[in-house]
């Protein structure tokens, strides 16, 4: 089990980078007025899935760490930025499904989504190197 956590956000984490490639054709072509395909539903379905993954993964973390070490934050900075994330993907889940739901030309509300997107990839990103040293902290050092 705590194996699982970090295999599944890292692969979470990886497709998300996919999903910023998507997007970034999309604001390419909406705000730099350039020539760029977006899949738009191959990035709806796989930002959903992302953001999915991550909630519980967020969860997840939580409870795994009060199951094994009977506490919460004992990880540290990367449970504080896993609680920094929850708002985030309350926001891009928000933001995306309403371009999704009600399609028409807009400029700031995708701007916005973008944003919160890129910030919470990159919070992401410092999950994995966090992640990695409580890996190696907490379970490979008392293996």
């Amino acid at each position: 089990m705590l194996y699982l956590h970090p295999a599944v956000q890292f692969a979470a984490t990886m497709l998300a980078l996919y999903v910023i490639y998507t997007g970034l054709q999309r604001f390419r072509s909406l705000h730099l007025h350039a020539r760029a395909l977006f899949n738009w539903k191959r990035h709806v379905s796989l930002g959903m899935l992302v953001l999915l993954l991550w909630s519980m993964g967020i969860i997840g973390g939580f409870v795994v760490t009060r199951n094994v070490w009977y506490t919460n934050f004992i990880t540290g900075l990367h449970a504080d930025v896993a609680l920094m994330m929850c708002p985030l993907i309350v926001v891009g889940f928000s933001t995306g499904y309403y371009l999704y739901r009600f399609k028409k030309k807009r400029i700031l509300l995708p701007l916005i989504h973008g944003l919160n997107n890129t910030i919470l990839f990159l919070l992401a990103i410092y999950q994995v190197y966090s992640g990695w040293q409580v890996l190696q902290k907490f379970v490979l050092e008392s293996a």
